[in-house]
C-alpha cells in the first residue's frame, strides 16, 4: 500500500547534485517552489519541465524514483482536476448534459492544474532523495541560524526535522510488514464501503502506534547513553562549505526563475500562442 511512496527516501548516487551544500538546495528547492506558482502558461510549464528533467539527469535518478512521489497524491489530483473542470462556467462551452458544463477555460484551468501539481511534488522529491536526512537538518539549522537571536531552538528543531524525515520511510515499511501480517490472518482491506475500510484498518493503526512509540523510547534511551545534548557549543563532523557547483546551480536557477517571471509579466503569453496557434 505505501511501498511506492518517495517522500523521505533517500537515493544513493554519485552525482554533482548529491555533492551540492545541503543549504543551497534547500534555498534553491524554495526558489523552484514560488517559480510554480508564478507559472501560468504552456510555455512556462514546458520550460519548468525541462529545467526539472535536467536536474533529474544531472542527479543520475531513475525517473520512475521521481515519478514515484507522483502516486501518493494521485486522489487529490484527480478529485481538483474533477473539481475544476465542471466548476468553472468561463469561456466557450465545449459539452454540455442537463446541468454540467465543461468550457475551454476550465479545460485549461484543470490541466495547468495538474501540471502544477504534479511538477511541484517532483521537484520536491528531489530534495529528499539527493540529500540525507541529517544534511537536511544541518542546511536547515545553519540556514535558521538568524532565528537564534529571538531565542528560538534552532538545534532542537532541525534534530525534530532529522528524527522526522529518518523515519518517514521505517513507518511506511512497518506499515507494510503489519498490513501483509494481518492479510496473511484473513484480514481484507479493499473490500467494502468507506466506513468497513476505516475500521479493518485498527489493527494496523495499533500496533503501528505500540512500535513508534517503542521506537521513540529506544532512541531517547540509545541519545542519553551516548550523552546527546543540545548545547550551542556543538560541532560538526563535517563542515558545509559552498562550491562551484553550489554557484552554478544558484544562477542557473535564478535565470529559470526570471524566465517564468518573464514568461508571465512581459510575454503575458504570447509564447504560447507562437507555439500552439489557437489551441490555446
Amino acid at each position: 500500500m505505501f511501498k511506492d511512496i518517495a517522500f523521505g527516501q533517500y537515493y544513493p548516487a554519485s552525482s554533482v547534485i548529491h555533492r551540492m551544500d545541503a543549504r543551497m538546495k534547500l534555498f534553491l528547492t524554495v526558489l523552484f517552489v514560488v517559480a510554480i506558482f508564478f507559472v501560468n502558461s504552456y510555455f512556462g510549464f514546458m520550460l519548468t519541465a525541462a529545467f526539472l528533467l535536467l536536474v533529474i539527469l544531472l542527479a543520475r535518478l531513475p525517473m520512475m524514483s521521481v515519478l514515484k512521489s507522483v502516486r501518493a497524491i494521485i486522489f487529490i489530483v484527480l478529485f481538483a482536476a474533477i473539481i475544476n473542470l465542471f466548476m468553472i462556467n468561463e469561456g466557450v462551452v465545449l459539452w454540455s448534459w442537463k446541468s454540467l458544463h465543461i468550457t475551454d477555460t476550465a479545460v485549461h484551468t484543470t490541466i495547468k492544474m495538474t501540471l502544477r501539481l504534479v511538477l511541484l511534488i517532483c521537484g520536491a522529491s528531489l530534495l529528499s532523495l539527493t540529500t540525507t536526512p541529517v544534511e537536511i537538518a544541518d542546511g536547515a539549522e545553519s540556514l535558521m541560524k538568524p532565528l537564534k537571536l529571538i531565542k528560538v531552538p534552532v538545534h532542537d528543531i532541525a534534530m525534530i526535522m532529522s528524527i522526522a524525515l529518518r523515519f518517514i520511510p521505517t513507518l511506511f515499511e512497518e506499515t507494510n510488514k503489519i498490513i501483509s501480517a494481518q492479510k496473511a490472518r484473513g484480514a481484507s482491506f479493499d473490500t467494502g464501503g468507506l466506513f468497513a475500510r476505516a475500521k479493518a484498518l485498527l489493527p494496523v493503526l495499533i500496533p503501528l502506534f505500540v512500535n513508534s512509540f517503542r521506537r521513540a523510547d529506544e532512541l531517547a534511551f540509545a541519545m542519553d547513553a551516548r550523552c546527546y545534548n543540545a548545547t550551542e557549543h556543538r560541532t560538526k563532523m563535517k563542515v558545509m562549505k559552498l562550491g562551484v557547483a553550489d554557484v552554478v546551480a544558484f544562477f542557473v536557477t535564478v535565470a529559470f526563475f526570471v524566465g517564468i517571471l518573464l514568461d508571465r509579466y512581459y510575454f503575458n503569453g504570447a509564447m504560447d500562442t507562437l507555439i500552439f496557434g489557437g489551441l490555446v
